[in-house]
């Protein structure tokens, strides 16, 4: 499948100058605005960072883009830059696609794995360097690539321990499938199990499906959105929600299509249609699970988003998230990063999406900002 000649810059670059206007004129808003020199207080839940170590092994297996769009430039100095620019107080940052599935063997991936968690705590979450200090929270990536090898399974197991209990970060990224298994498959019970037993806040991250139609754009604009609802679906369908209770699982970019097509996608489930059949209108947000899950609002603070969110979850399970920097370009006018939330949530419920929502189901980090 041939990679398209264009980036995710082209695509936006047409409207750059609507997009620096309408942030110059909608930044006013003082209840969602922290202009420079202010403090700044947003969480940002979707984030990534891309170490130099994993950034040359990508390079030297050929890797070079991720979604379609060539892999951005990232440091930590860099980082803490756009935090300053746009009101954000910390990011807790994950690996995004590929992970370390491109390697070729378990030992492979659980050495990546393992290297790039501890320097995610060591660099980042836990250190010293006063310009880094409690700015950063992290998400362990899984040394898991073949869901078929018992021992990558187990792997995988051992370094959510690892990662939770010995590094005390602040929760486990995955990735809507592996190999084309997705999250739901029997194959994947031990991990759940695992991540259940750990009580995890759980980040699932969508990648490029293993065969898609190809329209000639990067597979970022559309077909994460859609695997991301395809982890979720099968994820209900396996009963993994009501299986595993004390996960909590936070989707990416609004959760997808998951909020438009929580009714649809739930059609097959007894409850659903009586619920439907008896005009039990809120029924079906419990009945589905998807009420319980989380909801960034990476690339999705508009109304047509958040609102459909807002049908199928509390206020309480959203989270504001930028998802740079991937989302690089988006950003172009220092001031607010997201001025279209303060149409879906008032002025009480919007500090809660910006910031507490994600401090109460991240001790840690809340934590580590206190001492700050």
């Amino acid at each position: 499948m041939s990679t398209p000649a264009f980036g995710r810059r082209a695509l936006l670059g047409g409207g750059a100058g609507l997009a620096a206007g309408a942030l110059v004129t909608r930044g006013a808003d003082a209840a969602t605005t922290s202009p420079r020199g202010a403090t700044p207080s947003r969480i940002d839940v979707h984030c990534h960072h891309i170490p130099d170590f994993y950034r040359q092994s990508l390079a030297q297996h050929g890797i070079v883009t991720a979604g379609g769009i060539p892999i951005p430039v990232w440091t930590p100095p860099a980082a803490v830059k756009f935090m300053n620019d746009y009101g954000i107080a910390a990011q807790v940052v994950s690996i995004s696609e590929p992970g370390v599935t491109y390697l070729d063997t378990a030992v492979e991936r659980k050495e990546m794995a393992e290297r790039i968690n501890d320097w995610t705590r060591e660099t980042l979450v836990t250190t010293a360097d006063p310009l880094l200090a409690n700015r950063f929270g992290g998400f362990a990536v899984l040394p898991l690539g073949d869901p078929d090898d018992p021992v990558d399974v187990a792997n995988a197991c051992a370094e959510a321990v690892r990662a939770i209990r010995t590094l005390e970060l602040d929760g486990i990224g995955v990735f809507s499938h592996y190999d084309g298994v997705y999250l739901g498959d029997p194959r994947l019970e031990p991990l759940m199990a695992t991540l259940n037993g750990l009580g995890a806040f759980v980040f699932v991250h969508p990648v490029t499906p293993a065969a898609y139609p190809d329209l000639g754009l990067p597979t970022f604009l559309y077909e994460f959105p859609f695997d991301t609802t395809r982890a979720a679906v099968n994820m209900s369908y396996h009963q993994v929600f009501t299986r595993y209770p004390r996960v909590r699982w936070l989707l990416a970019h609004a959760g997808g299509t998951l909020p438009y097509l929580a009714c649809r996608t739930s059609l097959l489930q007894v409850t659903t249609a009586v619920a439907q059949n008896l005009d039990l209108r809120r029924f079906d947000e419990q009945n589905l699970d998807f009420g319980r899950l989380y909801y960034d609002t990476a690339l999705s603070p508009v109304p047509s988003a958040m609102m459909s969110v807002r049908e199928v979850t509390s206020v309480s399970h959203i989270m504001f998230a930028t998802d740079w920097p991937f989302s690089g370009p988006v950003f172009v006018v220092p001031g607010d990063p997201a001025p279209q939330l303060a149409e879906s949530f008032g002025p009480a419920e919007l500090p809660r999406v910006l910031r507490t929502n994600a401090l109460e189901q991240l001790p840690g980090l809340r934590a580590r900002m206190r001492t700050a």
